[in-house]
Order: structure tokens, then C-alpha cells, then sequence
């Protein structure tokens, strides 16, 4: 039976709201197109964006230069500045903190991992915190930075970084690139969605104007409402407030006082948890909690209490339920960002899974009848994803030895998905660190947090018994000083942003 091979190409693509999912879409799938398919944005100035996503991972370079932005235009542009990790305070317990960078720890120097040449030089009573075997530490507890070498004989090449950008600032740099590609923007306000009464796909969205607007393919960019994969597909939910208890958020950002940090900071509070973003004309702020151990009037006072200046803004409320869709894929229609499902940017995951939705859609992109093989892959790898970094974000709160509020109490007694409770049992009897594969998060951030929160295994590598402590520690020692060394040559994150990517003054 002969094969249909016949030219199916998409022609038409309309992505509904625009914010930094809505463009993030129109940009990479105009250049991907290359004008060969008609895409058309619909947003409503009416409607804010919630603009959480202000601090990255390092993929986010690869987007950005996938569309051929120059690192110093985008910073300039979004008032950006950069990141080479997150900062937790008072999260494993109260006084503790702990830096997750970016990149690896020391260099691998025998068959056994690093760690397990610290744990038994911990155990031989040596005080050196795990963390500075980092390179990314190195340069962050001095606020310094600069770009990592490309030579793998260097220590500077074992760190990565990511940025902090102003997201509603992004959104309008990507604008200005998807335009002039020919993305057609519609201002107006979606008053309801048709669909066609034989196949149920989406026919068209109207506009409460009365005007009306088909195409072959839709994005749902409409946040946490899900105007299309939800209102008018009724895709379903999964609800995973039972593992993340936080539904609700205040933000307010303030003027920059403390020194010009190049990473972001995460405070644990007692119901919840504060982040801290430095960009170059201001400092995002935010807290995250769960209103059933906190209410709306005490969270922001709390927000309001803690800042490092008056806030340049009125406190923003947000309202969400961690979870996910369903399907990603349904029908006729693709789903990116927060209509797609919400974690909390604990781990600054938002932007990123904006950008790993995109990636996974265009490399399954489909013609005018979406071929289901396709759509069940690509909501196979996206359940995979959201599920992986789930349960990276519950470890940071189950493990705790927090009891100073009901929060903690709970987080810490809960029952924890059966993958994750593998690893942590992994981890804590043997510095065992599995993986399926699909992982966002790679073995140098599952040691982050373990260490970091006071999970200590019970004992290293046998094979490391194998080996004269003083051989391995005077290495260790090097790879210290030698980091110090690298971190003392960097200018500082201000210095560098000045010297290299200012922004103009707003």
C-alpha cells in the first residue's frame, strides 16, 4: 500500500497570548518557518503578564542564540545580568545555607566520584564544605564573574551560567525579532473559541470585538486560564499541590542596595519561601506560600518587611495549583507555559520549560493533520520532564529538619513519589546519585541539595578505601586553591556588566 507522501505543510499557526511564552513561540517558530507559515499573535494589553520567570538556566543560552542574539545586546535589552547559581538560606534548617551552582564540582581524578573522596576526608574530620569544591561558588561568594573557558584543561571550564532579565523587557525584545519576520500581532481579547463539529479541533478564536480568526494549528499561550487547552478542549488537570503545598505568590520588586550578587537567592520562611533576583535597575522579589499555612495580608507584610528598600511597585497577589496538563498536546492545539502547568520557579524552571516545550514541538512539528504518533511522543517526553523536575523541587522540601512551623512539619512527614523516594534512599546509604536519562537536572544538582540539606550517606565508595588519604587530599586541597586562585583573576559581576553589556538608564 503505497505510502502518502504528499506535501502536507502547515500554513497557518495562531498563538494566543503573548508574555514571554507567547513570544518565545512567535520567535522560534518564525525562524524556524522562515516565512513558509503564516503565524499570527493575539494578546490583550488589558491582560498583565505575571512575570515571574526572571532568573534562568544555562539552556537558555542555547535559545537565545539558536535566534542569533548577541549575549550583550539581549543583557543591554532586558536590563539582564548573569547567574552562576541559587543561594538557599534556612532551608535544610535554620541557619543553614548552600549555594547550587551551575556546572560540576572539582575534576574527576580517579574511578570513584569527587564526593566520595570528600565523604571520606569528612569522616577523617576534615571541616571543608562541599560547595567549595565549586567553581561556580568560587567566583559567586566574592561576586565575581566572567565567561567560562572553552579549554578542558582549565578550571574556569568546570562552571556554567545562566542570566536574570526583566521578563516583560524579554517579551518586547522578542517581539521587535518576531515581527520582523513576519509574525502579524492582533490586539484584542478573546471573547470564544470555535471548533469544528465533525473533528472537535479548534476552527477559529473571536475576538469580543466580533472578529474572528482561523488557522490549521494553535499555541496556547493564555497562562494560568488555559483559554484553549482547558476552556474549550477540556483537557483535565493533575493537581500536585498534595506534594507542593504553595498556591499562592505576592511580588514587588525594589531598588538595588546590597552588593551586585550574580546569583539568585531562595530564603526558606515558615510558610513558604522568598526569592531574590538582582537585575541592573532593580531587585525582583517575591514569596512564594501556601495559604492554608498563611494569609494573603501577612504574606505580603511579610514580603513588604524583608525587602532591602522600599518597593518601587504596589505588591502583585498570584494565585496558581502546581500541576499539569494532562495532555500537552491535544487535538490541534499545543499548550506553552504556565497554560501548560505551573512549578514554582524554585529552581528557576519556568522560562526553561517555555523553551524545552518549543524545542520538543518543533522537532515534532506537524503538518495540517497532526500525525497522532508525534503528539503522543511529544506528551510523553513533556509528562517525563515536568515529573523529573517535580520531584527535584519536593526534595528541596522534604528534606528538612525543619519543625518550627506546620508547614515544615508536613513537607518533611510526607509521602514522596516512589522515583524519588529511590533516590533519596540511594543517595543517603550509599552516595549512590540514579538516573533514568531524561533528567533536566544532573548529577552536580541532586549533590547540591543532598549535601546541601544535610543528607549525608552512610558511607562512600568501597574503592575508595583503595586509595592513601594523603594522595587524595592534597589533591582536594588543589583543586581548592586553584579555584581561588581562578575566582581572585575575575572582575566583578559589576565590573563586568559595565565593561561589557550596561543597560541605558530607564
Amino acid at each position: 500500500m503505497p505510502h502518502d507522501l504528499g506535501p502536507r505543510a502547515l500554513k497557518s499557526l495562531l498563538i494566543v497570548g503573548g508574555g514571554s511564552a507567547g513570544w518565545m513561540s512567535a520567535a522560534a517558530i518564525a525562524h524556524a518557518t522562515r516565512g513558509a507559515c503564516e503565524i499570527t499573535l493575539i494578546e490583550s494589553d488589558e491582560i498583565g503578564i505575571v512575570g515571574v520567570g526572571e532568573a534562568t538556566i544555562p539552556p537558555i543560552k542555547m535559545f537565545n542564540q539558536t535566534l542569533g542574539f548577541s549575549e550583550e545586546e539581549f543583557v543591554r535589552a532586558t536590563q539582564g545580568s548573569f547567574k552562576l547559581g541559587i543561594e538557599f538560606v534556612d532551608w535544610g534548617r535554620l541557619g543553614n545555607r548552600y549555594f547550587h551552582p551551575f556546572g560540576k564540582y572539582g575534576v574527576e581524578f580517579d574511578a570513584a566520584p569527587v564526593h566520595h573522596f570528600w565523604l571520606r576526608a569528612r569522616a577523617e574530620g576534615d571541616p571543608t564544605p562541599w560547595q567549595d569544591y565549586s567553581m561556580a561558588w568560587a567566583a559567586a561568594r566574592d561576586n565575581k564573574f566572567d565567561h567560562p573557558t572553552r579549554d578542558p584543561r582549565l578550571i574556569q571550564s568546570t562552571f556554567d551560567y545562566a542570566y536574570h532579565f526583566d521578563a516583560s523587557l524579554y517579551a518586547r525584545f522578542l517581539r521587535a525579532y518576531a515581527e520582523q519576520r513576519g509574525v502579524r500581532r492582533i490586539e484584542g481579547r478573546i471573547g470564544a473559541v470555535h471548533r469544528h463539529a465533525d473533528t472537535g479541533d479548534i476552527a477559529s478564536v473571536e475576538l469580543v470585538d466580533g472578529r474572528r480568526f482561523e488557522a490549521e494549528f494553535f499555541v496556547d499561550c493564555s497562562g494560568f486560564r488555559g483559554l484553549l487547552i482547558e476552556e474549550a478542549l477540556k483537557t483535565g488537570y493533575d493537581d500536585w499541590t498534595h506534594w507542593l503545598p504553595c498556591d499562592r505568590a505576592v511580588a514587588a520588586p525594589c531598588a538595588r542596595t546590597a552588593p551586585f550578587t550574580p546569583y539568585t537567592r531562595s530564603t526558606a520562611r515558615a510558610a513558604g519561601w522568598q526569592w531574590r533576583i538582582p537585575l541592573q535597575h532593580r531587585v525582583g522579589n517575591g514569596l512564594v506560600y501556601s495559604s492554608r499555612f498563611m494569609d494573603d495580608d501577612a504574606a505580603e507584610a511579610l514580603l513588604v518587611s524583608s525587602l532591602e528598600s522600599e518597593p518601587l511597585a504596589s505588591p502583585r497577589r498570584i494565585r496558581f495549583v502546581t500541576g499539569r496538563r494532562r495532555l500537552h498536546w491535544n487535538r490541534n492545539c499545543v499548550v506553552i507555559g504556565l497554560a501548560s502547568g505551573f512549578l514554582e520557579p524554585l529552581e528557576s524552571t519556568s522560562i526553561h520549560l517555555i523553551q524545552s516545550g518549543l524545542m520538543r514541538f518543533l522537532a515534532l512539528f506537524p503538518g495540517r493533520d497532526p500525525d497522532p504518533v508525534s503528539v503522543a511522543e511529544y506528551n510523553r517526553l513533556t509528562r517525563i520532564e515536568f515529573e523529573r523536575v517535580r520531584d527535584f523541587i519536593i526534595l528541596h522540601y522534604h528534606a528538612s529538619s525543619r519543625e518550627d512551623s506546620d508547614l515544615w512539619r508536613h513537607t518533611r512527614s510526607m509521602e514522596i513519589p516512589e522515583e524519588l523516594a529511590y533516590k533519596l534512599e540511594q543517595f543517603s546509604q550509599a552516595g549512590n546519585i540514579v538516573s533514568d536519562g531524561l533528567e533536566l537536572f544532573q548529577n552536580p544538582s541532586w549533590l547540591a541539595v543532598f549535601i546541601g540539606q544535610d543528607i549525608i550517606p552512610k558511607r562512600y565508595a568501597p574503592l575508595v578505601d583503595l586509595r592513601r588519604s594523603d594522595e587524595f587530599n592534597r589533591y582536594l586541597e588543589s583543586l581548592r586553591r586553584t579555584m581561588n586562585q581562578a575566582a581572585g583573576a575575575m572582575a566583578t559581576h559589576e565590573e563586568f556588566i559595565r565593561q561589557r553589556c550596561k543597560a541605558p538608564p530607564v
